[in-house]
């Protein structure tokens, strides 16, 4: 299979194909990214049912002896860390060069980013899998993984940092041979991505090697959770944008080109992707409204800033509709939303995007509730938050990548797509699924079922419940069955896919373009001082006094 080539073949190959390289670093973070989904989804299954009396958990005992809750982790940290980040690594590496048109300055780095980050990888997978790492993907202190499962971790996030020097590299290439000229908007897009997860990663940097990894490796006799969870929310509420600026990156970028228009506006896609490098990363205390010894005043900034980093999504949302409206009346639709009916429902890389798009919207609406201090005393901790997180990470993200492997694969592997017709299929059963699931997991929530809990074993499940939960187990099945037939059109097309020459990579267009773009939105240093200022503002005080009133002893739990 091209897509998974040895790196030796990638020099030969280049004399044919310019960014052989790029394509095959793509393919296999790709590749590594979508077993890990299917991992991570089994788990998801055995959830649900286990949610409604069915504990298949007991069969396999012998290969996953902490039950419900490892499977909980694996299926947290396969689908929301190892998923995402592997395949926007990929995803990213193959834009920039294809974008900027020349392939990356070390493509030796490209292939040393792949290899670090899937020895972390491995690295964490075995204390998981031995079931000395059950704390979830949270891994919240006091509880107690092995030292590997951090060390793992803290690799795979050091990895994509190589990515973030790579795409510097070649941007300075760039403009030494393109003087005066824009930057391509995909590659600058792709660079800002990286450069915020880059900023957001201080948080977690500092947890793993000062708080967790001499905790956990025996060299310190304790540790601060508050000040660990304080640290791991300066990371874990940014790595959301961090899943879904890639997404962003496509539904500008690509879905326009896919639909058959060009792109509204340039300059707000860059405003808006601007925006996010700056707001993303200040605003993580939203997630401890209910956590004592943090100020309140620092509680209430951060939930301004929340509130304020909607207003570049609000962008978003206007600008690809906007987008997707030319495409339509382009495409001869008329009237004030017949236009929606022109557009190609047909193709299952554009269709499976707007099905993100759209769960992605009542995602968002949930969001503000979560960001609303009195609120979200109400949904705190409860399934709301899971269906909250499932129309996110589980859609937006998820689906979105599912749809652009569609758009991705041929062009990697040399190969059409085997069945569109599966793929629409595929489409559809995840938009209903995710619809059912999403839906009766937020009214458990505001019904008051806890969320994290193996609640087939509970003896406090209400009745309320109980009316509801079968809705959650057919949901999950859904897309269970919505991922199964992706990987089979995956399998088949690698296999037995038509050979065709996908052609170059080409990028939507934009009504109001390049030669529109003012100078200060083609330059990243202002903005990234800025981000750097006043992510320094909004959590120095609070790092600062829990740095100097924590208490250090706290000794780890160890459930398994």
């Amino acid at each position: 299979m091209a897509v998974i080539a040895r790196p030796r073949a990638a020099a030969r190959a280049d004399v044919a194909d310019r960014f052989a390289t790029e394509k095959r670093v793509a393919g296999l973070n790709i590749l590594v990214a979508f077993l890990a989904l299917a991992l991570g989804g089994l788990m998801g299954v055995l959830q649900v049912l286990q949610y409604n009396g069915i504990d298949l958990y007991k069969p396999i005992k012998a290969i996953l002896p902490g039950g419900y809750y490892q499977g909980l982790t694996l299926h947290g940290v396969l689908n929301v860390l190892v998923f995402t980040t592997f395949f926007i690594v990929g995803f990213l590496t193959f834009v920039t060069a294809t974008s900027f048109n020349r392939p990356l300055v070390n493509r030796g780095l490209a292939w040393f980013t792949f290899y670090f980050m899937t020895a972390g990888l491995l690295i964490a997978a075995v204390p998981i899998l031995l079931n000395q790492a059950t704390v979830m993907f949270t891994f919240y202190p006091p509880l107690k993984a092995n030292g590997f499962f951090y060390l793992g971790l803290t690799i795979v996030v050091v990895g994509t940092y190589f990515l973030l020097a790579n795409q510097v590299m070649t941007l300075m290439a760039w403009r030494r041979d393109n003087p005066g000229a824009r930057v391509p908007l995909a590659a600058f897009m792709s660079i800002v991505t990286m450069t915020m997860w880059v900023i957001a990663t201080f948080g977690i940097a500092v947890e793993m090697l000062v708080l967790l990894l001499p905790w956990a490796f025996g060299l310190a006799p304790g540790t601060d959770p508050l000040l660990a969870r304080t640290l791991f929310w300066f990371t874990g509420h940014p790595i959301v944008y961090f899943w879904l600026l890639p997404a962003y990156i496509s539904w500008y970028t690509i879905v326009p080109k896919l639909a058959g228009g060009k792109l509204f506006s340039e300059p707000m896609a860059r405003v808006s992707f601007l925006l996010f490098l700056v707001m993303s990363v200040p605003i993580g205390l939203h997630h401890q409204y209910t956590d004592p010894g943090i100020s309140q005043i620092w509680k209430l900034v951060h939930f301004i800033f929340t509130v304020g980093v909607f207003f570049p999504s609000l962008l978003t949302f206007f600008n690809v509709v906007a987008s997707l409206e030319h495409a339509g009346r382009s495409r001869g639709g008329k009237g004030w939303l017949a236009w929606i009916f022109a557009l190609p429902w047909n193709e299952p890389a554009f269709t499976t995007q707007v099905f993100a798009m759209m769960l992605f919207a009542f995602g968002g609406a949930s969001g503000v509730i979560n960001a609303s201090y009195n609120l979200n005393l109400v949904v705190h901790n409860t399934a709301w938050i899971s269906g909250h997180f499932h129309l996110t990470v589980g859609s937006a993200v998820a689906l979105t990548f599912m749809g652009l492997t569609y758009w991705l694969l041929p062009h990697l592997s040399g190969r059409a797509l085997w069945s569109r017709g599966l793929g629409l299929a595929q489409a559809w059963l995840w938009l209903i699924g995710m619809i059912f699931f999403s839906h009766f997991m937020h009214m458990l929530g505001l019904a008051g079922m806890p969320r994290r809990t193996m609640i087939g074993s509970a003896p406090y499940v209400l009745p309320e419940w109980e009316g509801l939960l079968p809705f959650t187990m057919i949901g999950g099945l859904l897309m269970f069955a919505s991922a199964l037939c992706f990987l089979v059109n995956m399998v088949m097309t690698l296999t037995v896919g038509k050979r065709e020459e996908a052609g170059p990579v080409t990028f939507a267009r934009a009504l109001s373009g390049p030669e529109d773009v003012p100078a200060f939105l083609d330059r990243l240093t202002p903005w990234v001082l800025s981000a750097i200022v006043l992510v320094a503002i909004n959590y120095g005080p609070t790092l600062y006094f829990l740095a100097t009133t924590g208490r250090f002893n706290i000794p780890g739990m160890s459930p398994w």
